[in-house]
């Protein structure tokens, strides 16, 4: 067990050192890791409001609050105008905060990409969770604007694409770049925003037909700044490559390791083999065999490959195509462990007990041949009992030795209780045209949970190892909810009949039993979307705080370094702790890594927003021709400008715009995630099932427009006409008391 310091032990590090008094820093000074640290936060939330911390050195502040002058970066206005900011100074846990600007009538016009220095003020309770005021502006990007180009007599006008973009931009002669009317263009702000009329841009680079289906993931790929060119020096890099050969490694290809990936993946970078282990002290116990692609062996630090592969931190994958970490000469040739030829890895050895427990590891670094790349599909019908040619000869030897392995790793997992979320991930099928042929819930087969299984014991593997050698990495880091998240997730718990356990250590066992509860009930997707929202973001970082998802004490990304800069960190350290070559951490790497856990936790979430953008585009262009049909689904969000309603056909998010839900006013209550009709008392929540209309699909944008017709299969009181009023005042009082009960324990828990 962790042991926390003194009120006066943390009151004599602060004093000597008054440069390194967030929470962070004072956790890492006293070894406090995982769930330690949130006592740690009430101790130091005691001390500084019984005016300790005050007292002894200003300089100390709440890291989970934004220091009252902060450096910000305007994301651009809201669905509702108002302008938005990220603080770029953000140390707390979880998501960043939102800060409104309020302009004066003197300021400046401030847009998207500007950097400014504020003066803020918290709004409690609220989001945004700031108020900001300029001090004064530190310097400019030049905002970018992806949209359709409209010809005019001189120059033209962009119309931009983004579903929050309501202004047009005008494009003075001279600066549309030979763009015709009609055309998919990116632009970028030429010149400050004036108060009167369409700010200024020019055309930087056209990109054809909106219209063509194949335009949907470009559409994302430019509007979300993801390079997809290479340089020439990192193409001539890759290029000059020539295979690893056996010097310096271990012969692993007699070692019968395939690859089991998606029927269309692009590239195999792990493998697998598995065996009973024959030690008669480790009776039922099983050697798994993980083998990774070397991308190490290739992508050496400070060359150009590596600083344009560090640059995308990560592959981003598309239904139609995918914008690779490396060139394709690597991930897709040398780098992919393919059937039957010599390929680079580095391997681990796993040797696990009857229970699925890891008892030993060993890595080393070889040359495997793969004598099969398969699909999962095919791996789980052999298994079923029908393999075809490919995998009928691999069954005995390979296959069923694998799932004997997966079956004490299904203990283990059992043990630990990793959060259980059901949450059907959807698939969308193109034609060969790039339009949407149909969109499916993809199945989860044993085949997918065994090789996710076996490459969490490896990245477990790789974690401990590295810990235990002292060497320096990057660890996947995923913290517990905050406690007013889990007070959320409680209030929804109860207000649908189950019970979540309070006044202990959360674990993900208590979750666990939550979702277990919900299970099979109409309830079961809203305690499951709620669960998640209740969630941290996972994310990177040099120092080790476990992770709450997967319930383990030391996790790191190892198996995927073709698509993830994370994975290539790993490798290197795994050959500079193992003395494996010169290929390892550099100095430099090392002095980067809280640089690189920031840059590569920032792109793996650019990713996840253009592939979410294109897949509703994609969504859209599907339901485009069926406007005017009824459908069916649950209210998945609730705001005060309407409800979005998640379709159960294709799981499409759609809205409602509250002038369309009744004739009466409706207050929205942010805490309870509830619209509340005035003059029925009509409750509106999240879970509800709907009966919509789909009244607009837009492509270009991805935007769905819905007309509600029935909650939980009745039709919608309708109010006695366009009323203002406001809610009764028994469900005023009522909702008020629930803010300051949930306020009286957030107050208790800080303390």
């Amino acid at each position: 067990m962790t042991q926390i310091p003194t009120r006066d032990q943390i009151l004599q590090w602060i004093s000597d050192n008054p440069t390194q008094t967030s929470k962070r820093d004072i956790a890492k000074a006293f070894g406090i890791k995982g769930a330690a640290r949130i006592d740690l936060k009430k101790i130091l939330r005691t001390l500084e409001d019984e005016g300790h911390l005050e007292k002894r050195r200003r300089s100390f502040r709440d890291p989970d609050k934004l220091p009252p002058v902060s450096v910000l970066q305007v994301t651009g206005p809201d669905t509702e105008g108002d302008l938005i900011a990220r603080p770029l100074e953000w140390e707390g846990e979880g998501p960043e905060p939102r800060v409104l600007l309020i302009p004066r009538r003197s300021d400046p016009a401030l847009g998207a990409g500007d950097r400014i220095l504020a003066r803020l003020t918290e709004l409690r309770g609220e989001d945004p969770a700031y108020e900001a005021r300029l001090i004064r502006r530190i310097g400019t990007n030049p905002q970018r604007i992806l949209g359709i180009f409209r010809k005019g007599d001189e120059g033209g006008r962009i119309v931009p694409i983004d579903k929050g973009a309501d202004k047009q931009w005008t494009v003075p002669p001279g600066a549309t770049h030979g763009a015709k009317d009609g055309e998919l263009v990116e632009a970028e702000q030429s010149g400050p925003k004036g108060r009167m009329g369409l700010p200024k841009a020019r055309i930087t680079d056209r990109l054809g037909d909106p219209s063509a289906p194949k335009a949907v993931s470009l559409i994302a790929i430019h509007q979300h700044g993801i390079p997809d060119h290479f340089p020439d020096a990192v193409i001539a890099e890759a290029d000059a490559m020539e295979p690893a050969g056996l010097e310096g490694r271990e012969d692993l290809r007699d070692l019968p390791l395939i690859t089991i990936d998606p029927s269309d993946a692009r590239d195999h970078d792990d493998a697998c083999f598995a065996q009973p282990d024959d030690d008669p002290k480790n009776e039922g116990g099983h050697l798994i065999w993980v083998a990774i692609a070397d991308v190490a062996h290739y992508v050496r630090p400070s060359t150009a490959l590596d600083r344009e592969a560090r640059k995308r931190g990560n592959s981003t994958y598309f239904p139609d195509r995918v914008v690779p970490m490396l060139p394709d000469r690597l991930s897709g040739d040398l780098c992919s462990l393919h059937e039957g030829v010599p390929r680079a890895c580095i391997a681990v050895r796993m040797t696990v007990d009857a229970q699925g427990t890891l008892i030993a590891s060993t890595f080393t670094r070889g040359l495997m041949k793969s004598p099969a790349s398969l699909h999962y599909e095919e791996v789980q019908a052999a298994i079923d009992g029908t393999p075809n040619d490919r995998t009928g000869p691999l069954l005995d030897p390979v296959l069923k030795p694998l799932y004997a392995a997966y079956a004490t790793l299904k203990k283990a997992r059992a043990s630990r209780q990793p959060l259980e979320l059901d949450l059907p991930e959807r698939q969308i099928v193109l034609t060969d045209e790039g339009e949407v042929a149909s969109v499916n819930f993809k199945d989860r087969l044993d085949a997918h949970r065994m090789i996710e299984e076996f490459m969490v014991l490896a990245n477990v593997a790789a974690a401990k190892t590295l810990v235990k050698k002292r060497s320096p990495l990057l660890f996947r880091v995923h913290e517990e909810p905050s406690p007013e998240k889990l007070d959320a997730l409680r209030e929804t718990a109860q207000a649908s009949g189950f019970q979540l356990a309070k006044g202990q250590v959360l674990k993900t066992a208590h979750l666990n039993r939550l979702l277990d509860q919900a299970a099979g009930s109409q309830h079961a997707e809203l305690i499951n979307l709620s669960t998640l929202r209740s969630m941290t973001q996972a994310y990177y970082s040099p120092e080790n705080f476990g992770h709450f998802g997967l319930a383990l004490q030391s996790y790191a990304h190892f198996t995927s370094p073709i698509r993830r800069y994370a994975d290539l960190i790993v490798h290197r350290a795994l050959i500079s702790a193992h003395g494996w070559g010169e290929d390892g951490l550099t100095p430099e790497d090392i002095d980067q890594l809280d640089q690189t856990a920031q840059q590569i936790s920032d792109t793996e979430r650019r990713s996840m927003m253009a592939e979410r953008d294109t897949t509703d585009r994609y969504l859209a262009s599907y339901l485009a021709d069926r406007v005017g049909a009824e459908m069916t689904g649950r209210i998945s969000g609730i705001a005060r400008f309407g409800i979005f309603v998640k379709l159960d056909e294709t799981g499409a998010d759609g809205l409602v715009p509250i002038r369309e839900i009744g004739r009466e006013y409706f207050h929205h209550d942010a805490e309870s995630q509830t619209l509340m009709g005035a003059d029925t008392g009509r409750v509106i929540a999240l879970g509800q099932k709907a009966l919509v209309r789909l009244s607009e699909a837009v492509p270009v944008t991805g935007g769905l427009m819905l007309e509600l017709l029935e909650l939980d299969d009745a039709k919608l009181p309708k109010g006695s006409g366009p009323s203002r009023g406001k809610p009764p005042r028994r469900k005023i009082a009522s909702s008020k008391r629930r803010k300051d009960k949930t306020a009286r324990k957030v107050k208790r828990t800080r303390r």
